[in-house]
């Protein structure tokens, strides 16, 4: 796991609830959700971004504060909160949103900031695969 600290963690209202937030120190509101998917309420889109008007309603901004690796150490840490309140969750995934000057052929420079976060949310009962943008880890059978 990361050596850098997590943010303060707001959790659900509920244990079961699937929607968390935090706020770094530059005063960026984030919120991590994860959504289950209609054809299968055992598998989890997880879903983040930033929730302050100065990203004009924007929550996949590039904030550029410098807290990326304290962002991602929190965002960790909600992500393994969330597991083991939901261990019967068989499947996550998530897209990362492509900026502004990237080739949407290739992946994302977000997805593969979250790719290197994997193996320290998922440990080996889990698969990693990587189609176009999106990330799906399934729970090994």
């Amino acid at each position: 796991m990361s050596e850098f600290k997590t943010y303060e963690i707001v959790p659900p209202r509920i244990k079961s609830g699937n929607t968390y937030h935090f706020t770094t120190n530059s005063g960026i509101l984030y919120e991590v959700r994860f959504g289950r998917k209609q054809d299968d309420i055992l598998s989890v889109n997880i879903v983040f971004g930033v929730l302050n008007e100065e990203f004009d309603g924007e929550e996949y901004s590039m904030t550029n504060k410098g807290e990326v690796f304290r962002v991602m150490t929190t965002i960790v840490k909600i992500i393994r909160t969330f597991i083991a309140e939901h261990p019967n969750t068989h499947q996550y995934e998530f897209t990362g949103e492509f900026r502004e000057n990237e080739n949407p052929s290739n992946i994302s420079l977000r997805s593969k900031i979250y790719l290197r976060y994997i193996k320290d949310i998922f440990d080996d009962t889990w698969t990693t695969k990587v189609k176009g943008n999106t990330v799906t880890i399934n729970k090994k059978k």
